[in-house]
């Protein structure tokens, strides 16, 4: 039973979940203007935690074929036969439903009719439509991965304001660099599965002169959100974990110009704390 149990939680992908969740908390944080009550909290995050498990999970049902071939993924349940597709697609559906229901009841249907929307581009757009036929498809697909501030916006004011928007932007134009660097290290993984991610049908250095293009129009959208109130330390955050961010992109191309090993994986792991801290940023700055 343990087993079993362990089998469907993965199908979730619980490490992108929790990333999802850093930056559905400080949005909901942003528009109260201080913390949400704790009902809505709880539903909104609980609710956003079984949205997103449910597009991670119907995403591997999908994907299946191709993980199992590439090194990064073919220890996945369904990779590895642990979990029938059939079962793994009802469980999926099973969560989007339960999702629905409790952000619909426990927030409001707009933050319900978001999460479906994110469940479904996810899904539809990215997985179905995107990752195998165009190496535009994290540009594009990864907007599924914004949904969540939008979702925490609209479970506080019951609409979508400028600074959720915003915040959209910043994580649509930092998921590029941030996926991008993963994908180089692991291209030939991505090239063994016919995926067509940039770093496989590109050169390095076209890819990396790219990742500091989306780098310099995050940090530009990051500091957007300063004249809609983000706070001082939030400014400053903006600032500080921009330039760092920057420093590591260029660094990165850098070393492809010389012919160097570009380590890409520094700048994949980097990506990851600049986001944490970023929107540790907007909450924190709502109480200073």
């Amino acid at each position: 039973m343990r087993d079993r149990v362990s089998s469907y939680v993965a199908l979730t992908k619980p490490r992108i979940v929790e990333l999802l969740l850093v930056t559905t908390l400080p949005a909901m944080v942003l528009a109260a203007r201080g913390f949400p009550s704790l009902w809505t909290a709880f539903a909104t995050l609980v609710g956003g935690t079984l949205a997103a498990g449910s597009a991670n999970t119907i995403n591997c049902v999908v994907d299946r074929d191709i993980d199992a071939v590439m090194h990064r993924t073919r220890r996945r349940p369904l990779a590895r036969q642990q979990v029938a597709p059939a079962n793994a697609l009802r469980f999926g559906i099973a969560l989007g439903a339960a999702a629905t229901l409790l952000l619909g009841l426990g927030a409001n249907w707009l933050s319900a009719l978001l999460a479906d929307g994110a469940i479904l581009f996810y899904v539809f757009v990215y997985t179905l439509g995107l990752k195998r036929r165009t190496p535009s498809n994290i540009v594009i697909g990864g907007a599924a991965g914004c949904f969540p501030v939008l979702i925490g916006w609209s479970a506080v004011r019951g609409d979508v304001g400028w600074p959720a928007v915003v915040l959209f932007a910043v994580i649509f134009l930092w998921t590029p660099p941030h996926f991008w660097s993963l994908a180089m290290r692991f291209k030939d993984d991505y090239a063994a599965a016919g995926v067509p991610m940039l770093p496989v049908v590109a050169a390095p250095s076209a890819v990396t002169r790219q990742i500091v293009g989306y780098s310099w129009a995050m940090v530009a959208a990051s500091l957007i959100l300063v004249p809609f109130g983000a706070g001082i330390v939030y400014t400053v955050a903006a600032g500080v974990l921009g330039a760092g961010f920057l420093v590591e992109a260029h660094r990165l191309h850098r070393r492809v110009l010389r012919g160097e090993a570009p380590r890409p994986m520094t700048l994949f792991h980097a990506s990851i704390t600049y986001l944490a801290l970023l929107f540790a940023a907007v909450a924190v700055s709502q109480f200073v």
